[in-house]
């Protein structure tokens, strides 16, 4: 099937070269509950055991539980059996392992697998990891007989081979893989003491939850230590644990307030004291980031941030003595980001690769340690997004889209330096990605669109050159064909002068252009993501569509403050105006959209979104009430001052040096506002934008007599999984909320002398004449 969309193109999704006249609903079940339109994905265990190679799991057969590990040539295609799934049967088990996870350590001897995973703040980052000694068959359980079950978290092995290491309990273990004994490495770990692993914000804010790693030599480890000692605790409250409630505990610093004392440590794999990094200032108000050991062993370098985040410094910290030396730093008037394209460029490691947005793009450097100059390797005014592959003195891959900051594709350049090359074929626009082999030869190549289901396929790098198509969802693209034809446009809209945003919309393909329709304005507006990419959307995307098929338009703009690859003075505008000048880059789009398409109906808008978009949907409804009329608020946060340190200071600056700016960006600031009809919805669970803030809201709201509705989620958290029929619930609700107070379809324009209603009014109206 051909799909055509496109920068500017129109795109009938569903409709093949006739529309047929009869076509099949969609449900709420049928997304939600059956998930009928689920695409299918291709992934790989790992690459190896030797180049050209990667290992995937399939299904035993033949009568056999379990799965087999099988390992996959690149070039052929031919599987072979690496480890029948019998391997995988532990003691008494009456099954093989279920496993999550696999690592093949670096002489390719043993294989670590991780099962039975349970949840740790917001991820499955603690189970149960067994070893499997592929020449002897064995198959032996790390943590010994005292470890509880489901307690170990990160094992990883030594370059060497010969150990692994986990944190349990909150300290650090190494256990020898041949012999089994064990050796503590910490010993203070408590309910406020944690060596190895991190603290709620470091999980959440710096994508930090493994805080431990290996020296090259496998002599020494790393470490991160947080005491959460004074950091304030966020309680919650399980209605759902038995005849009492039960309340779970999170240390968790809100804005303005006390962090972790955060250390790094050295310790040596075979005991003895920890040498601590000597680093400079408090150690509550700076964030050690991220740590790369360099290849000599004998030293590793830290991104170290003060608190407000805008100095990034490197460090090199002595593994011996804990003696720092400063390298260089990063600065920026408003944030720096956490660089996680860092890595050697040569062996004896004199260079580093990095990722900075210092000349006003995010570009690639070379950084000479020795002096700290830095090199700017990408040498073309563009955004590089992430850094996916390095080939060694040869190529380094990464993923940019300089005209179009809509879709991804890979580029790459010298290692030396150069004019980016884009490596994406042309005739295949979209949002892209690759997992690419250690060697640099090949990638497993995931691209979708809009409108088009995920495609996957090996292919063989530098020439993009498709090896075999892996997955295709070919059977949900006939199902696409079934149903109602929709139309799709990518946009930009002018709200001032020089300043254009992205958007989309999705309407019906049979639409009757005199004739005005209700619109749903999807939102989200912060740093942590674009809501307009031209990539699948899945089952999101599929209710939009079972909304165009009722008779909305759908539509999403990205303001500025967004992560879209338009440079640093578009992601950095509203620093420390969040809230503030967000909401206004959306209320000047939609204005300007309402002029421009007068299918629109101005009396009809309604806005929705999820967290930091729940936020922007408040916001919207408080600040702008005669434009928008009816919003549903999922997991929003109404008063900033009560989201974390990392993330609200990050973009907000310190609540008492930017008082205004926290009072102004808060929608519970605006509530007396509201005259449309709002919907709130929460997960009493939510451990990342807690019920709290909600309750304030309500609160307000109630004191200036403003009517509203509200759906709290028992137990569930900030995504609203948990539980039977969560999702299919919530959609329920969303639907039938928007159905309710901006009912769908066409209707003829309003005269222009006409006096502009809210939805509220108009359905009093339909009421009346029916």
């Amino acid at each position: 099937m051909a799909w055509v969309i496109g920068w500017g193109l129109t795109a009938v999704a569903g409709a093949s070269s006739s529309t047929p006249q009869a076509y099949e609903p969609l449900t709420i079940d049928r997304i939600f509950l059956r998930n009928e339109f689920n695409a299918r994905g291709y992934s790989i265990a790992c690459w190896g055991p030797q180049e050209g190679e990667y290992l995937r799991w399939k299904s035993a057969g033949n009568g056999r539980s379990g799965r087999d590990l099988m390992r996959v040539d690149c070039k052929s295609g031919k599987e072979t059996l690496y480890v029948p799934a019998q391997r995988f049967l532990y003691s008494d088990f009456r099954a093989p392992l279920a496993v999550e996870q696999v690592q093949l350590n670096p002489q390719r001897s043993r294989l670590l697998l991780y099962a039975n995973s349970r949840r740790v703040w917001r991820r499955n980052t603690r189970g149960d990891y067994w070893v499997l000694d592929l020449g002897a068959h064995q198959l032996r359980k790390l943590g010994g007989p005292e470890a509880p079950p489901s307690s170990l978290m990160f094992a990883t092995f030594s370059p060497d081979g010969r150990h692994v290491a986990y944190v349990r309990q909150n300290n650090l273990y190494v256990e020898d893989t041949a012999t089994g004994r064990i050796r503590a490495l910490t010993q203070d770990g408590s309910d406020t003491i944690i060596n190895g692993t991190t603290d709620w914000v470091y999980e959440e804010e710096l994508s930090l939850r493994k805080a431990f790693a290996w020296s090259p030599d496998g002599a020494r480890i790393a470490f991160w230590r947080f005491d959460t000692t004074g950091v304030g605790r966020m309680y919650l409250l399980n209605n759902l644990a038995g005849l009492y409630p039960k309340i779970i505990t999170i240390p968790y610093p809100k804005a303005g307030t006390r962090n972790s004392e955060v250390r790094l440590g050295v310790v040596d794999v075979f005991g003895g004291r920890t040498v601590w990094a000597r680093l400079p200032g408090d150690p509550r108000n700076h964030y050690p980031a991220r740590i790369l050991w360099h290849p000599s062993g004998t030293f590793f370098v830290v991104q170290y941030l003060n608190r407000l985040q805008n100095t990034n410094a490197l460090y090199r910290v002595d593994a011996a003595t804990g003696e720092v030396h400063l390298i260089t730093q990063d600065t920026d008037p408003a944030w720096v980001e956490v660089c996680d394209d860092w890595r050697w460029l040569d062996p004896k490691g004199r260079y580093l690769l990095y990722r900075s947005e210092r000349d006003g793009w995010a570009q690639l450097y070379r950084i000479d340690i020795r002096n700290g100059r830095w090199t700017k390797l990408t040498r073309a005014p563009m955004d590089v997004l992430a850094v996916v592959g390095v080939e060694t003195n040869r190529w380094i891959y990464f993923m940019a889209s300089p005209k179009n900051a809509t879709q991804r594709y890979l580029y790459r350049i010298p290692w030396q330096g150069g004019r980016p090359q884009r490596v994406t074929p042309k005739d295949q626009p979209g949002v892209h990605s690759y997992n690419i082999s250690p060697d640099g030869h090949w990638a497993i190549h995931r691209w979708s669109r809009f409108n088009m289901p995920p495609r996957i396929e090996l292919i063989h790098l530098p020439e993009h050159k498709t090896v075999r198509v892996l997955e295709e969802n070919a059977a949900l693209r006939r199902k696409l064909k079934r149903l109602y034809p929709v139309e799709t446009k990518f946009f930009q809209v002018q709200i001032e002068p020089g300043v254009v945003l992205d958007g989309w919309y999705m309407r019906p393909a049979h639409f009757d252009e005199s004739k005005q329709y209700p619109v749903l304005v999807y939102v989200y507006g912060e740093p942590a993501a674009q809501t307009v990419l031209d990539q699948w959307r899945g089952q999101t995307g599929l209710w939009y569509r079972m909304l165009v098929e009722k008779g909305y338009v759908v539509l999403s703009v990205d303001n500025r403050g967004t992560p879209a690859p338009r440079g640093r003075a578009w992601r950095k505008y509203p620093y420390r105006r969040f809230g503030v000048v967000t909401p206004r880059d959306q209320a000047k789009a939609l204005q300007a959209l309402l002029k421009r398409w007068h299918w629109l109906d101005p009396k009809r808008v309604a806005v929705w979104g999820w967290s930091g978009g729940g936020t922007m949907t408040l916001n919207l409804m408080f600040q702008y009430p005669d434009l928008y009329h009816v919003g549903m608020s999922v997991a929003p946060v109404p008063n900033l001052r009560l989201y974390d340190t990392i993330y609200q200071e990050r973009y907000m600056g310190m609540p008492d040096e930017n008082p205004e700016g926290y009072r102004l960006g808060s929608p519970i600031t605006h509530a007396r506002n509201l005259k449309g009809d709002l919907l709130i919805v929460h997960g009493t669970a939510d451990d990342n934008v807690h019920y709290e803030g909600v309750v304030e809201l309500i609160d307000e709201l109630i004191c200036w007599n403003k009517q509203f509705s509200i759906m709290v989620y028992p137990n569930r958290r900030h995504s609203i999984l948990e539980r039977m029929n969560s999702r299919r619930h919530l959609f329920t609700l969303l639907t039938r909320f928007l159905v309710e107070h901006c009912p769908p379809g066409p209707r003829e324009p309003s005269s222009s002398g006409e006096e502009r209603t809210s939805c509220t009014s108009e359905r009093s109206k339909s009421s009346t004449n029916r």
